[in-house]
C-alpha cells in the first residue's frame, strides 16, 4: 500500500531517535499521539531501548483522552506505563521547573485541528517557553492541518486579548501545522529555545486529512469527524452566546439552536446571503448537556457541499448576525467572567465581532478587517512552512 503521510513520529522512530536517545525525555502528548499504526507516542518511546522517559504531561482532555473538554486535569500515574502525568490544563498549564526536574527533552506529540482557539497550540507554546527559560530541549513531533494549510482565514489576536485560546497574535484558520507555529513563535518573539521540529514525510498544504490516509483519531469527544472541524473554525463562535451548538447531540458544532428560534427565518435569511460551500434544513434536538440540557431546541443543520469554498470564519459572523437580527431580545452575548474579555472576543481575538452585533453595522466591515489580518499573517509565517 502506497503510505501517502507519515507523522513526525515515525519519522522520529525510524531515522531520528539520535533526537532523544541517551536523554531523559518528558512527553506532552494525549489520545491523538499515535504513529501511523496507532501505536501511542508514550508506548514507542517507553519501549525504546536507550530512551528513558521519565514524565508525562497532561494537555486538555488527558494523556488518554478520557477527560471532558474544559474539565481539569489533575495529576495522576498513566496506569499503563506506571509513569507520573503533570497536568498542563488546571492550575498550571506550563511546565514549572520542579515538573522538569528529570527531564532533558520535552518531546510534544499532539493532533491540531487547524484553528488558533483550539488549546493544543498553546499547551504547545508555554512548553517552548518553559523548555527556553530552563534550559531543556523540546522535540515537536509534526502532523497534519487536518483542514489543509492552503487558507488562511479570521482576525489576529489583537493586545489586550490574549488568552489561552490565543495566546500569540495568530489567525483564526492559520493554515499551519503545529510544527510549522512551533518554529514562528520562535523565530518571530525569540523564545531562545532549543527547538527542533521533525517534519513528516508526504504531506502537502492542499491536503485534507482524507487525503493523507491517516486514520482519523477524534481530537477531543466533539470533534468526532471532518464535517465538524470544516465547520468549526466559524460554528465555535455559538459557544459564545445563548444558542446551542449542538453539544450535547450527534452532531456538535454542526448544528445550531434554541427553544425560542425560528428556524425558518434564519434559513431563509442565510439562503439570501448565498454563503458558499454550505447548505441549510431546519432541525430539531434536545441536548443531553450543556446550554438547554433537556429542552426542545428548534434549530438549523449546516451541510458541507464544498469544503474548498466553504470559508467557515465568515460563515460563524453571518450565522451570529443573522441569529441577532431576526431575535434581538432572545439573543445574547455571554458576558465576561470576572469582567475581564468576553467569550467572543477571546475567540475572535478582539472586541470588534461583537461590537458590530452590538451596533447592526453589517458584518463586511469585519469580514475586510479579518481578510487583511489573515494575509498579513500568512505573509510573516510563510517563511517558517515546512511543506510546499
Amino acid at each position: 500500500m502506497d503510505l501517502t503521510v507519515l507523522p513526525g513520529i515515525d519519522i522520529l522512530m525510524k531515522s531520528r531517535l539520535d533526537l532523544v536517545r541517551g536523554q531523559r525525555v518528558g512527553i506532552v502528548t494525549n489520545h491523538t499521539g499515535t504513529n501511523r499504526d496507532l501505536r501511542a507516542t508514550v508506548d514507542l518511546l517507553v519501549s525504546e531501548p536507550g530512551v528513558t522517559v521519565t514524565a508525562l504531561f497532561g494537555p486538555e482532555h488527558g494523556i488518554r483522552g478520557d477527560v471532558s473538554a474544559g474539565e481539569h486535569v489533575g495529576g495522576s500515574t498513566d496506569p499503563r506505563t506506571g509513569l507520573p502525568v503533570h497536568s498542563l490544563y488546571g492550575e498550571t498549564r506550563k511546565p514549572t521547573p520542579e515538573m522538569l526536574t528529570g527531564v532533558d527533552v520535552l518531546v510534544f506529540d499532539m493532533q491540531d485541528a487547524g484553528v488558533r482557539f483550539y488549546t493544543y497550540t498553546w499547551t504547545m507554546a508555554l512548553c517552548l517557553q518553559a523548555a527556553a527559560e530552563q534550559g531543556r530541549r523540546m522535540v515537536v513531533l509534526d502532523r497534519p492541518d487536518p483542514i489543509s494549510g492552503a487558507i488562511v482565514e479570521g482576525g489576529v489576536v489583537h493586545p489586550g486579548f490574549a488568552s489561552f485560546v490565543g495566546l500569540y497574535p495568530v489567525a483564526t484558520r492559520h493554515g499551519m501545522t503545529l510544527g510549522e507555529i512551533a518554529l514562528w513563535l520562535s523565530g518571530t518573539f525569540r523564545l531562545g529555545c532549543d527547538l527542533h521540529v521533525v517534519p513528516m514525510q508526504g504531506w502537502r498544504r492542499s491536503m485534507w486529512w482524507e487525503e493523507t490516509r491517516l486514520p482519523f483519531v477524534p481530537m477531543s469527544p466533539n470533534a468526532n469527524s471532518m464535517e465538524m472541524l470544516a465547520l468549526y473554525p466559524g460554528t465555535c463562535f455559538f459557544e459564545a452566546t445563548n444558542l446551542s451548538e449542538g453539544r450535547g447531540t450527534a452532531l456538535p458544532l454542526q448544528i445550531f439552536g434554541a427553544p425560542w428560534l425560528n428556524e425558518q427565518a434564519v434559513i431563509a435569511e442565510l439562503q439570501s446571503r448565498r454563503l458558499p460551500g454550505v447548505l441549510f434544513r431546519p432541525t430539531y434536538f434536545t441536548p443531553l448537556a450543556s446550554k438547554h440540557q433537556g429542552e426542545l431546541c428548534r434549530g438549523v443543520q449546516i451541510h458541507v457541499t464544498d469544503r474548498r469554498a466553504l470559508r467557515p470564519v465568515a460563515l460563524g459572523a453571518h450565522l451570529l448576525d443573522v441569529c441577532r437580527r431576526l431575535h434581538p431580545g432572545e439573543f445574547a452575548l455571554r458576558p465576561a467572567a470576572l469582567g475581564v474579555v468576553r467569550p467572543l472576543d477571546r475567540l475572535t481575538g478582539s472586541g470588534r465581532l461583537a461590537q458590530v452585533l452590538e451596533s447592526g453595522e453589517p458584518v463586511a466591515g469585519v469580514l475586510a478587517e479579518w481578510e487583511q489580518e489573515a494575509a498579513a499573517f500568512t505573509e510573516a509565517a510563510r517563511a517558517y512552512y515546512l511543506y510546499g
